[in-house]
């Protein structure tokens, strides 16, 4: 019996003493990596002129509503601006494609140049001049807004998924201050936006309207949707749950406008001029057939396929490690070489 209650307690003593240093881990690790995020993105650097321009104090601004935002939330170690060959292919494709619109790529850690004529990528998107980088300042950006206070307290630097949490709130945040079109960095743009009527989305799936692709006007209801996102953010915000803020928001909203749970019944007539593109607009290949991007035996079945769409999604969370040999013939590389030929010639070996 003594035997029996000293195993016990031993045991006991264990769990416990484990679950103590679990718990010290955890909050070390999250005071560290939230300092981390905020020193990050709060920076200053030595040679102002060489960062990117305040976003909100730039001399070129984004006219209301005909924009075309990106939003890189990573944190630049180095303060240079860098974007990889798919990044650029996204906005390379969407400024090709609607030469009337401007594109601005937001990053939300201050970043600058150092070497112009050694980022081929960036000249070959610089050559558009629509093309505009611009950095956003995290400590005014949500100013006169609902998430104002709610920024200051740097309640998003402590997510467990900060950069994308991150760029959630951005994209909202965002569309409410100026209006246009938010579009992910793993896109390519097939056609002009000016086919579309103004106040949309698209449907991933039966379940859940994508947050991806997405147009509010800077006014009237657009406008109005656009803040109910963003106070949506304000009250339901969960920094434990990828998807929470992103599609969530957008998917919550519109079940309340629309009177309907399930995405494919979004219309236009019951969603008060908003409209729920579907799947095939803008996610007609879905995450799980990612490969078909990937592999030449898809290309003619996946070309079909993406045939009637307006922006091809490629789920960069489940491709980024499949490569794409410049030439080859593959979804992927063939929609680059013809949407985004500049950047895919600037690639190198690999797409």
């Amino acid at each position: 019996m003594v035997v029996s209650i000293n195993l016990f307690l031993g045991k006991r003593k264990l769990v416990l003493t484990a679950a103590t240093l679990v718990a010290l881990v955890y909050i070390l690790y999250s005071i560290d990596y939230h300092t981390y995020n905020e020193n990050c993105f709060a920076r200053e650097f030595s040679e102002p002129q060489r960062t990117l321009e305040d976003v909100q104090r730039a001399h070129k601004q984004p006219h209301r509503g005909r924009n075309i935002f990106f939003h890189e939330t990573s944190c630049s170690a180095d303060g240079v601006v860098k974007l990889n060959a798919r990044q650029a292919c996204a906005i390379e494709s969407a400024a090709r494609m609607n030469p009337n619109w401007n594109a601005f790529v937001l990053f939300a850690a201050p970043v600058g140049f150092r070497n112009k004529s050694a980022l081929p990528l960036l000249d070959a998107l610089l050559a558009y001049p629509n093309v505009n980088l611009r950095f956003v300042n995290l400590s005014t950006y949500a100013e006169d807004t609902p998430l104002d206070a709610w920024m200051q307290s740097g309640e998003i630097f402590r997510s467990r998924y900060m950069n994308s949490h991150l760029s959630d709130i951005m994209r909202y945040l965002t569309l409410f201050k100026y209006g246009g079109t938010y579009l992910d960095l793993d896109v390519v743009v097939l056609k002009s936006f000016d086919t579309l009527e103004p106040n949309y989305a698209g449907a991933e799936s039966p379940r859940w309207v994508a947050a991806g692709v997405m147009n509010f006007e800077p006014d009237g209801h657009g406008h109005e949707l656009a803040e109910m996102c963003v106070r949506d953010l304000l009250i339901n915000f969960n920094g434990q749950d990828w998807g929470n803020n992103g599609p969530g928001v957008i998917t919550r909203v519109l079940k309340q406008i629309c009177a309907t749970k399930s995405p494919l019944m979004m219309t236009r007539e019951r969603c008060r001029f908003f409209t729920v593109y579907p799947p095939e607009a803008f996610y007609a290949i879905n995450f799980d057939d990612y490969k078909q991007f990937f592999e030449e035996r898809w290309l003619d079945q996946a070309m079909a396929t993406v045939n009637r769409s307006v922006v091809v999604h490629v789920w960069n969370k489940f491709s980024k490690d499949h490569k794409v040999r410049v030439g080859s013939r593959v979804l992927y590389g063939v929609l680059a070489e013809q949407y985004c030929p500049r950047v895919y010639r600037a690639s190198g070996e690999f797409f």
